[in-house]
């Protein structure tokens, strides 16, 4: 597997473009499956997650082409298979978000459980809650979702907590279904209002999206359209942390910052000073970090993607911050590696105490998840000596071309490829 060679202690300085949204990215090219005519994306990422829900739409019959320029093409008129296996669902759980298209669109759908998930209390509950409020029939069979529905008829849907491929879910199947749907209880993310925009231009009658209520008047049919994936709001605050631990000046260009408030005002808590446009974010670092604590919330909260990478600015911040992870559990992962490091973190159940201390020291780590990844990359960036980064496969499901980007601003990072 390859990783990650980091020599800390430089400052960063220059420019970064950041990439489109994986988040919304993913559930746009499921919303090719709800018509016959060609859907034509800007700005897609060149990820791991792209990749695979690219398979998984030809296993279904969706022609596609994704150019080196993030362009992509997708023509689902030719749709021979209503299956979503296991081998590509399990590795990666936004698969699931092919279930409301093929149900709404086909009348049936059979999608395989996301790897590890288990109905009950698990967000996937909530989407097969929502599709049989609008009159699906829907059974669980050898570890499938076995969904049919002549047509889907509107229905008040209320989720009994937020959630995002939830919400994404339910209103794909709703813009084909019969009557009113109400998504109350929706989310809130930038990447949802991404996706209505595509289904607005694509004939869908959407309205209230960005609030918590959603209302969805189905058409009996969706026409082709052409659209632009919104900038990556993770990935900007990711290099946002970056320049933070290091020190320097950045300039990040075709950026989202109206999606960002509640990263930039922490990180302006933490003693960055940022200047926004419509499409970019200049920010600079000349002090030590100020200790920063924050609490997860859903949007427009402060997003559980940004709490591993903040926490490693914290690790060499003055003074001590306190986190609380609200979202989910078992996500503190990261602490033990950056400990390796020289941090000191304490955790309590859902709460995390950073005792900032003046430097890391760099040391060999395993990336154990894809936000993970990116704190340990931050921590390697701010660390003296050389950093290992190992198990990088998952920083690039949602980093498109990292150790280039800091390369480009000067950072001292090197891919060692697996020699398999």
């Amino acid at each position: 597997m390859d990783k990650l060679r980091i020599t800390g202690g430089n400052r960063l300085g220059g420019e970064v473009t950041i990439s489109g949204a994986k988040n919304a990215a993913l559930p746009i090219l499921c919303a090719s499956l709800l018509t016959a005519d060609t859907i034509t994306l800007h700005n897609v990422p060149a990820l791991n997650d792209i990749g695979t829900a690219l398979k998984l739409l030809r296993r279904l019959g969706v022609q596609s082409d994704h150019s080196q320029d993030g362009i992509v093409h997708l023509d689902a008129s030719h749709v021979d298979s209503l299956e979503a296996p296991y081998e590509l669902v399990k590795t990666m759980r936004a698969s699931i978000l092919v279930l409301g298209p093929l149900l709404t669109r086909f009348g049936e759908a059979k999608v395989s459980l996301p790897g590890g998930c288990a109905i009950g209390q698990r967000p996937v509950d909530q989407h097969i809650k929502g599709l049989e409020a609008m009159g699906a029939e829907i059974k669980i069979e050898h570890g499938f979702v076995v969904a049919r529905a002549k047509r889907l008829k509107g229905a008040s849907i209320r989720t009994d907590m937020v959630t995002v491929t939830g919400t994404e879910n339910l209103m794909m199947a709703a813009v084909l279904a019969e009557g009113r749907t109400t998504l109350e209880n929706a989310a809130r993310e930038p990447e949802i209002v991404d996706l209505a925009e595509l289904l607005i231009k694509m004939g869908a009658r959407i309205q209230g999206h960005g609030t918590d209520r959603v209302i969805i008047d189905g058409v009996d049919r969706l026409h082709g359209a052409t659209h632009q994936v919104v900038a990556d709001r993770i990935e900007a605050g990711t290099f946002l942390c970056a320049v933070g631990a290091t020190g320097g000046e950045i300039m990040l260009r075709k950026a989202a910052p109206h999606t960002m408030g509640a990263v930039i005002n922490k990180l302006e808590e933490a003693g960055l000073t940022i200047e926004c446009g419509d499409d970019w974010i200049r920010a600079a670092m000349n002090r030590r970090p100020r200790a920063t604590g924050f609490r997860t919330r859903e949007y427009p909260g402060f997003p559980t993607d940004m709490q591993a990478q903040l926490m490693a600015l914290d690790t060499i911040a003055d003074g001590t911050s306190v986190i609380v992870e609200n979202i989910f559990e078992n996500r503190y992962m990261h602490v033990q590696e950056l400990c390796r490091m020289g941090a000191q973190i304490d955790i309590d159940g859902h709460t995390a105490v950073v005792t900032g201390v003046p430097q890391l020291s760099g040391a060999t780590v395993m990336a154990t998840d894809l936000r993970a990844s990116a704190s340990l990359v931050i921590a390697g960036l701010a660390a003296f000596g050389e950093t290992v980064v190992e198990r990088i496969y998952h920083l690039d499901r949602g980093y498109e071309r990292m150790e280039e980007k800091l390369r480009s601003v000067g950072a001292r990072i090197e891919r060692l490829k697996d020699a398999a």
